[in-house]
Formats: C-alpha cells, sequence, structure tokens
C-alpha cells in the first residue's frame, strides 16, 4: 500500500496544478482505501499522516462542492488530530479554516463568524494564520452586513500580511499571499455594495501568474459581479477571454460562479446581442463539463 504521506503529496499537486475537479475523485478513493481503522493499532505518525490527508481531501471536496463529506472529513481531521500527542504538527487551524470558507460559501455566515472569532479570541497565533481567519472574519461579517467591522478586519489581515512570512508561521500558509488577500477583499465588497472596488481588488487577484488552481475562482466572480452591476460591455470583455478556459477550470466552484453569470445575463434587459451569444457560448461550453458528480452542475444539466 503506498504511504499516506505519498497519497498526500500527489493529490495537493494535482489540486494545485488541474483543480478539485480532477482531484476529487482520487480524493474518494484514498478516503475509501484508508477505511476508519482503529486508534489502537495506529502509531502517532500513522494518525498524523491521515489527519493531513483527510484535510487535503476535505479541501479538494469542498472546492469540488461535495460538501456532506468534505464536511464529513474536516471533522473527522479534528477528531483525529485531537488524539496527538502534545506538540506533534496540527492541521487544526487549517482545516477550520477551510470549514469558515465552506460555512460563508453555503450560506451560513453566522456559523463562519462563530469558527473564525474562536480561533481569534485568546489564541497567541502566527501573524499569517492570524491575517486567515480576520479574512474569514471579514467574509462572514460582510454576507451579514456589518461594514465597519468587516472593513476592520480586512485591515486588519493587510497589516499582518506586510509584515511579511516569520519562523513561527506554519508551511500550510503558503497559499495566503496578497492576491488572494484581495481576492476575499474584492468578494466581500461586493456583498457590502461596493462593485467597483471590488472589481478593481478581484482583477488584481485574477493577475498572478503561477496562482493555485482553484484561484480561477477569482476570475469567475469577477464575470458575475460585473453581469450583476449590468456592466455589459465589460462583462462581454472579460467573458469572452474565459469562455475557452472553461474545459481546464478545475474549480467547480468557479464553475458554478459561471453558470450563474450566464443565468445573470439570459434574464438581463437591454442586453447587447454579442454578450448574449457569448452567455450562450458559455452555457454551452458547462453543459460539456457537466457531469453526475457534480451536484452544482445540476441546473445547467436542464434543457
Amino acid at each position: 500500500m503506498q504511504p499516506l504521506a505519498e497519497v498526500t503529496a500527489e493529490l495537493l499537486e494535482t489540486d494545485r496544478t488541474a483543480g478539485a475537479r480532477r482531484a476529487a475523485p482520487a480524493a474518494l478513493r484514498a478516503v475509501a482505501s484508508v477505511g476508519r481503522p482503529a486508534l489502537r493499532d495506529t502509531s502517532a505518525a500513522e494518525r498524523a499522516a491521515l489527519t493531513e490527508l483527510l484535510q487535503v481531501c476535505a479541501w479538494i471536496l469542498f472546492d469540488a462542492e461535495r460538501h456532506r463529506i468534505s464536511r464529513r472529513l474536516s471533522h473527522w481531521a479534528l477528531a483525529l488530530g485531537r488524539t496527538l500527542p502534545e506538540g506533534a504538527p496540527s492541521v487544526e487551524l487549517l482545516v477550520l479554516s477551510v470549514l469558515c470558507l465552506q460555512e460563508e460559501h453555503l450560506g451560513r455566515p453566522a456559523t463562519s463568524l462563530r469558527i473564525s472569532s474562536s480561533v481569534l479570541a485568546g489564541r497567541d497565533l502566527p501573524a499569517r494564520v492570524a491575517a486567515v481567519f480576520h479574512v474569514r472574519e471579514a467574509r462572514a461579517r460582510a454576507r451579514l452586513g456589518q461594514g465597519r467591522r468587516a472593513l476592520r478586519s480586512l485591515a486588519t489581515a493587510r497589516e499582518l500580511l506586510a509584515d511579511g512570512p516569520s519562523q513561527r508561521d506554519p508551511s500550510w500558509t503558503w497559499w495566503f499571499d496578497r492576491s488572494e488577500l484581495d481576492g476575499h477583499h474584492g468578494l466581500a465588497l461586493a456583498d457590502l455594495g461596493d462593485p467597483d472596488t471590488a472589481a478593481a481588488l478581484l482583477h488584481e487577484a485574477t493577475a498572478a501568474g503561477d496562482a493555485p488552481a482553484y484561484r480561477s475562482l477569482f476570475s469567475a466572480e469577477l464575470a458575475c459581479l460585473l453581469a450583476r452591476a449590468g456592466a455589459w460591455r465589460e462583462t462581454d470583455a472579460w467573458l469572452s477571454g474565459l469562455v475557452e478556459s472553461v474545459p481546464e477550470i478545475g474549480s467547480v466552484r468557479a464553475l458554478g460562479a459561471l453558470a450563474r453569470t450566464a443565468r445573470t445575463i439570459e434574464r438581463g434587459t437591454r442586453v447587447p446581442r454579442a454578450l448574449r451569444d457569448t452567455a450562450s457560448y458559455l452555457t454551452a461550453a458547462l453543459r460539456t463539463q457537466a457531469g453526475p458528480a457534480h451536484p452544482a452542475f445540476r441546473r445547467i444539466r436542464r434543457p
């Protein structure tokens, strides 16, 4: 049997380069293959390796919109992590950061806020970890309409990130950079009703070169934001560049955002014919990518 650490590394590389759509089947196979071993039959090192694998699979399945099993794996990882010896490397905070994001994504910002606030309260967190949870807090507060507090959390996160990496930052914070912050800042401002600044930040977030595959979400959300604002010319210009890339997009969340964009255009008034054509091409491209493994595509597949 392949060592769990190797399986985890392969899943991470597939997710980073090709996205959750390609990584999800392997993640499901990996979870099925390990079963649920009795704790008495495993060493601390084996439990640590399994905890990391569960966390990675939970993230992948979240981005693949497989939320029920993703949440189960996250909670299993948390429970297993608590059995590790004191001082052992822990992915608890990484798991909680994904759960925060997932709850907000599923329309439960109050739950997301409870998680992020509990992490931030009374803990001596490394700067970059604290920045992650301030961003999670900001996204939840923005969804709840708490504008001033959301902006304060974002400002704190930006200050913490500006200090640069430190030796206390865990290795898993590698993905949290300025582009990540700009993207979430933009999404928070979109929820708070500032589409112009939100669009500028999302555009900045899409400019990173060698970004993880999931960040296609920011490009898709920018298209969705422009369409909701009725900025038809800008929507067409941005969307035209995305249509051809649909088969390569690995984030199911991103494809879902593009599907919402197409529906917004279809229902819009005074939409230029060229943009309606672009939306039709987009819907057709999305339909070719739809599969039974991805519930997010159900509306796309309907005639």
